[in-house]
């Protein structure tokens, strides 16, 4: 075909889509503009916090893309089959629509998601239903959105009519595909099917403090396939689901958040230990940290040169327990060293004279 050819092509092209492609925009414009305008008119005569508003909040910008796009496919498949690509045109239009479809369908279960965590608050007294609650829906609504994404794949692919033949060749021999696909997908199975077992049996929730692989952590974000765990110095720790059912872990605010901790103080045996009890107590009772349920005094051991004493004490969670009892410990020993410093560990030696050879 010569330069003369195409260029008459071309030119024969835009003027028989010359009409139809002014109304095409003309009608996908005003489509959104309306619905823009009963968008607002909704969200002025609508409460922000209603269950439905929040719907319309996440997943508006969706919606208006997935309605302009039903307009454009309906107005293309009125259009003459004699306009030039045509075919192609609606082609482009289904896939779009199946996009945005997917999009608002993704954005309307993440808002259940978020619908069922605004109405399950943090009250006091209910915190652990609450975290429940937010765990198990948070894991479930990616799953959901995954589903939804695979699901919109397929529709998108089964569109291309070589995929079409493709995929009723390869129905004969799924059996054999099915185990190639599952040995390949072990690990991304295995992840997901741990995150339902963790969710079901809730080992561990949103806000948990956890103590994993020496790192003490709390647990931030859940997802599908792995578990955000923010350390106590922010570092970010991540860890696959399936780690947690295949391994020991401690939860440190299982059933409640209160915990028991331990402040050691090594002296001497001339020590008395009235005055360390009398002075522990005082600490406590100034310590805004301190639950006010457990003190206790213990000498727990009485080595060859030195006794250990043990100070047991509870605070609401473990960020307060911590910081009591590096309180604690920086008042005994600081009580120790003003009033009896001659009773801080010390190395005891006997000199033995021997005879003269």
């Amino acid at each position: 075909m010569t330069d003369f050819e195409t260029l008459n092509t071309l030119k024969a092209g835009l003027e028989a889509w010359w009409r139809p492609g002014v109304t095409v925009l003309l009608s996908m414009a005003i489509t959104f503009l309306v619905y823009k305008g009963v968008l607002a008119t909704v969200q002025r005569l609508t409460r922000s916090k209603t269950v439905p508003r929040l719907f319309l909040d996440a997943s508006s910008t969706a919606l208006g893309v997935a309605i302009t796009l039903v307009v454009l496919n309906a107005i293309l498949e009125a259009a003459s089959q004699d306009l030039p690509l045509i075919n192609h045109f609606r082609h482009a239009a289904t896939l779009l629509l199946i996009v945005a479809v997917t999009w608002a369908l993704v954005r309307c279960t993440s808002a259940i998601g978020d619908v069922i965590v605004s109405l399950n608050p943090v009250l006091e007294g209910q915190w652990k239903r609450a975290r429940k609650v937010e765990t198990q829906t948070r894991f479930l609504v990616r799953v959901l959105n995954i589903l939804i994404v695979i699901v919109g794949l397929g529709a998108a692919l089964v569109t291309f009519e070589p995929v079409r033949h493709l995929g009723s060749s390869l129905l004969a021999s799924a059996g054999i595909g099915g185990i190639i696909l599952g040995f390949a997908a072990k690990p991304v199975l295995g992840n997901l099917l741990a995150g339902m077992q963790i969710a079901l049996t809730q080992p561990f929730r949103i806000d948990d403090v956890l103590h994993v692989q020496g790192e003490w952590c709390w647990v931030e974000e859940v997802t599908a396939t792995y578990v955000v765990l923010r350390v106590w110095d922010l570092r970010r720790l991540v860890v696959p689901l399936q780690w947690f059912i295949e391994n020991p872990f401690q939860n440190w605010s299982r059933n409640d958040t209160e915990m028991m901790g331990t402040v050691f103080i090594t002296v001497d045996y001339s020590m008395p230990i009235e005055p360390l009890r009398t002075e522990f107590e005082r600490l406590l009772e100034q310590a805004p940290d301190w639950d006010g349920k457990t003190r206790i005094v213990q000498v727990t051991e009485a080595g060859e040169a030195n006794i250990e004493v043990r100070f047991l004490l509870s605070a609401r969670d473990s960020s307060s327990l911590w910081n009591l009892r590096c309180a604690i410990r920086e008042g005994l020993i600081t009580f120790i060293q003003a009033q009896f410093p001659a009773h801080l560990p010390r190395v005891r030696a006997r000199l033995v004279e021997t005879p003269d050879q």
